[in-house]
């Protein structure tokens, strides 16, 4: 295959659309699998409004030489290879984006690619990166990037708002069951696939509303009209809401766990691992709106300027012609 650094024809899966919404607004062609009925191996654009990404019908993808395949989950290795006719990594150029943090042990697992040298593992967070056994496998870390929704904070609402998918099921990973302790302080608005399911396991003063899941372009504007935003999670990686929240302007309450330490300044807000001090900032910025006005403009400046879409799609536009311009690929090097 010649090698490319300029367009480049990607093929990947849609897994995480607010990351693919991201990755797909680069220079190249993207390539998204359909299968009948849709399901986690080919939802295609899955109604997302993404002009440069195309939908391909399994069986046409062997007519099809990608310069890359963008890995995102273990089975697509074998999926790959099936539907393209060819070996992932040695007949054609491979990376595997690693979205999630390691389970079930924090510092011991492996990774599941650990024990290839040819398909480099790109994190999402330094944290991941550095908690991930990747054994001999080389591993770069790309830091998530945003479409910037604009500054469009009023928080006109004396609300927290808390973003989590099925917090049911998720609890304790995800901070549900904190939620309660920041309703004694006041009103907590929260989003997500199976937020109207939310039954809180302990009375609070002020109610938790389950308001359910929303398109992205009116979900920001709801969020930006609370005047906190809550990020609870014990053990996940970065929330793209989180990032999103800060680009809106909004302040923010969090657990000082995994990559959020290195995302949120101490002027956007407070982290925290102690959730009586983290309950006092949120009542703090509920009653002072002009200080949680200040702290969501540090948050925005912040967001901008380590996690915008430019530098992002510079970095990876980085690793793909590394990988692809290489003739092998180089043992473990310096992160990105």
């Amino acid at each position: 295959m010649t090698p490319k650094t300029d367009q480049l024809t990607v093929l990947l899966w849609h897994v995480h659309g607010s990351w693919t919404t991201s990755f797909v607004q680069g220079r190249h062609r993207y390539l998204l699998p359909v299968v009948d009925g849709g399901g986690p191996w080919g939802r295609g654009r899955c109604g997302r409004d993404w002009p440069s990404a195309r939908e391909v019908p399994v069986h046409e993808l062997r007519g099809i030489d990608p310069d890359v395949v963008v890995l995102q989950r273990p089975e697509e290795l074998e999926l790959a290879e099936q539907w393209l006719g060819r070996r992932i990594g040695v007949d054609i150029p491979a990376v595997y984006v690693e979205h999630n943090t390691p389970r079930p042990s924090a510092a011991t697992t492996t990774h599941p690619l650990a024990d290839r040298t040819d398909i480099p593992i790109v994190h999402v967070t330094h944290f991941n990166d550095l908690m991930w056994d990747n054994g001999r496998a080389p591993t770069r870390v790309v830091p998530h990037g945003i479409v910037d929704p604009g500054p469009l904070y009023t928080g006109e609402l004396a609300h927290g708002v808390a973003l989590i998918n099925e917090p049911m099921r998720r609890g304790r990973i995800t901070g549900s069951d904190l939620l309660p302790a920041f309703a004694m302080r006041g009103p907590v608005d929260l989003y997500g696939i199976g937020a109207t399911e939310f039954e809180a396991d302990r009375p609070s003063k002020y109610p938790i509303q389950g308001v359910g899941d929303l398109a992205q372009s009116e979900l920001h504007r709801e969020m930006a009209r609370r005047r906190v935003y809550l990020h609870t999670a014990r053990w996940t990686s970065l929330g793209l809401s989180l990032l999103e929240a800060m680009h809106l302007g909004m302040p923010v309450v969090a657990l000082a766990t995994t990559e959020a330490v290195g995302a949120v300044p101490p002027e956007a807000g407070l982290l925290s691992t102690d959730v009586t001090s983290l309950t006092a900032k949120f009542d703090e910025f509920l009653h002072e709106p002009d200080l949680a006005v200040l702290a969501g403009k540090s948050a925005r400046q912040f967001a901008l300027e380590h996690f915008g879409l430019d530098l992002f799609l510079r970095r990876w536009d980085s690793v793909l012609a590394e990988i692809t311009e290489a003739s092998s690929v180089p043992e473990r090097k310096a992160h990105s």
